[in-house]
């Protein structure tokens, strides 16, 4: 949390804590899920589900999306559990982000938050404060969010679907 540039999504998303993570975890599958991202293509794979991922999302801005990529670092642990990912190619190179997956006093709750970390590019000058004004706020929390609310509702779907 040392960090120049810090954003944190949370949602209470009502499904077992398994259900949400696992959703999460299986990023090949998350445009089939959410709109909004364009593709994800693992690179090479390691034995805890993560690998080299290269992913890309777009923006939206009103009628017009922006289109937005990055390589990332990704492992997955299930004892705690949580996914990590590092940015180690496009704009967000450095950038470490974590998924974490939090049960509530009801089993069918969980709380999942993600933070990302993150000093900005290595622009001279403007770096930390495109991190902090723009890159953070407008990119990184509006995809984000996107991606937690809609993973949410696949999990809550599910969750619905075994109780009736």
């Amino acid at each position: 949390m040392d960090r120049h540039m810090v954003t944190v999504d949370e949602l209470v998303v009502r499904a077992p804590r398994e259900r949400i993570f696992r959703l999460a975890a299986d990023v090949e599958r998350w445009p089939e899920h959410l709109p909004h991202y364009r593709f994800v293509r693992f690179r090479e794979r390691t034995r805890d589900g993560g690998g080299l991922v290269e992913m890309s999302a777009n923006r939206p801005f009103g009628p017009l999306d922006w289109p937005t990529w990055w390589l990332s670092r990704m492992s997955v642990d299930e004892t705690i559990p949580n996914v990590r990912f590092t940015h180690v190619g496009g704009i967000t190179t450095d950038m470490d982000v974590e998924w974490q997956f939090v049960r509530r006093l009801q089993d069918d709750e969980t709380l999942v938050r993600i933070v990302h970390v993150w000093n900005g590019p290595g622009w001279p000058l403007i770096g930390r404060a495109a991190a902090q004004a723009v890159i953070g706020p407008v990119f990184v929390h509006g995809i984000a969010s996107r991606t937690l609310a809609g993973l949410a509702r696949v999990a809550e779907r599910g969750a619905a679907e075994r109780v009736a």
